[in-house]
């Protein structure tokens, strides 16, 4: 058994005892239990129980702080019931303790009128500050990021600087990174708190901070965002306004987030799948259906080609019917030869190995991968077919010649489409499996009854 599987085990027996403790009221022992469980565990705990009810009084039977640790780790669907199920006081209590990267996270999910009672809990400042969170643009950094962070003045000698970082470190999401700025806000450096702490406390932070630094726009796209994060390795990054004033952090955690939706987003695209972020259980039937029939529409469409190419070849298939028994053998291999090389080139486009500018290096290794393939292949087709099938030299030799000329095809578009996709700004996914596939099974065909009348007649 796998980690994953163990842990769901876990989860799921935790689950049915916490169950059993409430059908039972034995609230003394379960509040100890619950209180014992690590707050990620619980939270899924919580989400995992089906009765809005349950959940909500094991949420009420947690002391206060650790209510808002495991509020932070639910998701937005459960923090919303929870939120709205709740009196105003215990709303205030959360509010005020949420981190405001994951306060904004909630409130972009909420009803206009629920925003409206929560935005009266917080101060006048912070209100405008929410404000200006909810209206950046969506998948934007600025959507993302936290106020959370700790801001030198450039002025600031190191013993003024930890004095202040013991004082405000406690209600900051990191400390770990400080970022220096000018009276104005205007970021100008960085120092890390390993440098405060190895440093001589009268040397000012204007000569220990790096200015050499790596920030973020507000408006940068959040995929843009990860992959920053991806090369460079931080745990937090600071983000700015046109003017180049420090606005907020993204912090790690919250890209984990990011990279988990555009995987998800990524996956669904290859599909063939309008993407969503709605749960696949918590998504109606119509809503998932018509996700799913554009696409299948688009392809179905596409596909009529192919029943136009074996139309076009009555003739051949009246004299040699042998030969559509090798259709389905041709188009799926080269389906899959396509599928390989497109998810290999997706992938590459995704994680930054392959650019725009390999368009040339792709197609010639793949043309080289093509041509090993389909040799290897068609070689061990064609002794298949004449020593055990016992077909002819001539009909043997038309299947694999197609089936090189198929193979090579395929890798090499299934190389170049993402590339072509990329370039004129489209995602890369939609050129994967479904659409090759079809593409390449129309080609195929193509490819077949043309070398078939040329070896035939």
């Amino acid at each position: 058994m796998d980690q994953d599987q163990r842990d769901y085990e876990k989860i799921k027996m935790e689950k049915e005892d916490i169950i059993k403790k409430l059908d039972e009221r034995d609230y003394k022992s379960l509040k100890k239990y619950l209180i014992e469980t690590n707050e990620a565990d619980l939270a899924e705990i919580i989400e995992e129980i089906d009765s809005k009810e349950y959940a909500l009084i094991i949420f009420r039977m947690l002391p206060k702080e650790f209510a808002v640790d495991v509020f932070s780790y639910l998701d937005v669907d459960t923090q919303v019931d929870i939120a709205s199920a709740v009196s105003e006081v215990e709303l205030k209590h959360i509010v005020d303790e949420l981190y405001f990267d994951d306060m904004i996270d909630l409130l972009e999910e909420m009803p206009v009128e629920f925003v409206d009672k929560v935005l009266e809990f917080v101060t006048p400042e912070k209100r405008k500050l929410v404000n200006e969170f909810l209206k950046y643009p969506e998948y934007s950094a600025g959507s993302i990021m936290t106020i959370e962070y700790v801001s030198l003045n450039k002025n600031f000698t190191v013993r003024e600087a930890m004095d202040y970082i013991r004082k405000v470190g406690l209600s900051k999401e990191t400390i770990y990174t400080c970022y220096v700025t000018t009276n104005t806000k205007k970021l100008i450096g960085i120092v890390s708190l390993r440098k405060l702490v190895t440093s001589n406390p009268d040397e000012k932070i204007v000569d220990l901070m790096e200015e050499d630094m790596i920030y973020i726009n507000t408006n940068d796209d959040q995929e843009d965002v990860a992959d920053k994060f991806k090369r460079y390795g931080f745990l937090a990054m600071p983000v700015v306004d046109a003017q180049m004033r420090l606005v907020g952090i993204i912090t790690v955690d919250d890209i984990i987030d990011v990279m988990e939706d555009e995987a998800t987003e990524d996956f669904q695209k290859m599909a063939a799948m309008t993407p969503t972020d709605e749960s696949y259980l918590d998504t109606s039937v119509f809503t998932l259906a018509r996700h799913r029939l554009p696409w299948l529409l688009i392809l179905m469409v596409t596909a009529t080609l192919t029943g136009g190419i074996i139309k076009k070849y009555d003739d051949l298939l009246g004299k040699f019917l042998i030969l559509s028994t090798f259709i389905p053998m041709l188009t799926d291999t080269g389906g899959n030869a396509g599928s390989q090389s497109s998810t290999l080139v997706i992938r590459g486009l995704a994680t930054g190995d392959i650019k725009v500018s390999d368009f040339f290096k792709v197609v010639f290794k793949e043309f080289r991968i093509s041509l090993i393939c389909g040799i290897t292949l068609a070689f061990i087709n064609f002794l298949r077919l004449v020593f055990i099938s016992g077909e002819s030299v001539l009909i043997s030799l038309t299947v694999c010649t197609t089936l090189i000329f198929t193979v090579m095809m395929s890798k090499v578009l299934g190389g170049v489409l993402p590339i072509a996709a990329k370039k004129m700004n489209f995602d890369p996914a939609i050129m994967a499996g479904p659409l090759i596939t079809t593409v390449v099974d129309t080609m195929s065909l193509a490819i077949y009854f043309r070398v078939a009348s040329l070896l035939l007649f």
